[in-house]
């Protein structure tokens, strides 16, 4: 019988927590989890968060990063699938107002992770998703696509307008229909950068 390597037990232990976290946080909340029952889900003790997180606000962070990275991934695929790279920019956009209907979406990263870990936790959420989205604003310009610009400074425009707008859906009574009006007047905010041949 071949002894597991203690790198692989350590990531297993956290994986389960972020995912038994991940679903407790997804449906109660962060302030209605508690910390005992979803450690007990998940095999585990009070002292496995303590020691791999630090605390339930650590447990947190590592689950907003870890959607996080899977909204990037799947924004980046939307992106790359279309071969139109303005289509793709535009599907891009309204797919992450979209993830703003998901209620795992809503609750963990719109609402609990901003509130709970602040200012810090958001700035660095949204530093992958401004390089990608200048990367792809610099592909546009460079295609003659949009005005030329300063990349750098419309990535940050176009995000702060995405986010806050994905807020906004995320935070109302009824996410569907403020989804349906941010999605009628994106496109033509976005039109906005086309260039003017």
């Amino acid at each position: 019988m071949t002894r597991r390597a203690r790198s692989d037990m350590i990531e297993e232990t956290r994986g389960k927590l972020i995912e038994a976290a991940r679903r407790a946080f997804g449906e109660e909340g962060y302030a209605g989890t508690s910390m005992d029952t979803f450690t007990a889900s998940a095999g585990l003790t009070r002292g496995a968060l303590y020691h791999h997180f630090g605390d339930k606000k650590g447990l947190l962070l590592a689950v907003a990063e870890t959607i996080d990275a899977e909204m990037d991934l799947r924004l980046a695929a939307i992106t790359e699938s279309d071969p139109d790279i303005w289509r793709g920019f535009l599907h891009r956009c309204r797919a992450y107002l979209e993830m703003a209907l998901e209620p795992e979406i809503q609750r963990i990263v719109l609402r609990d992770a901003p509130s709970v870990l602040g200012a810090a936790y958001t700035q660095a959420s949204q530093r992958q998703c401004l390089t990608s989205l200048a990367e792809i604003l610099s592909r546009l310009m460079a295609q003659g696509v949009i005005d030329q610009g300063d990349p750098d400074i419309i990535a940050r425009l176009i995000n702060g307008a995405l986010v806050e707008a994905a807020l906004w859906i995320g935070e109302g009574d009824a996410p569907e229909g403020r989804f349906a009006s941010v999605a009628r007047n994106v496109e033509r905010l976005l039109s906005g950068l086309k260039a003017r041949h």
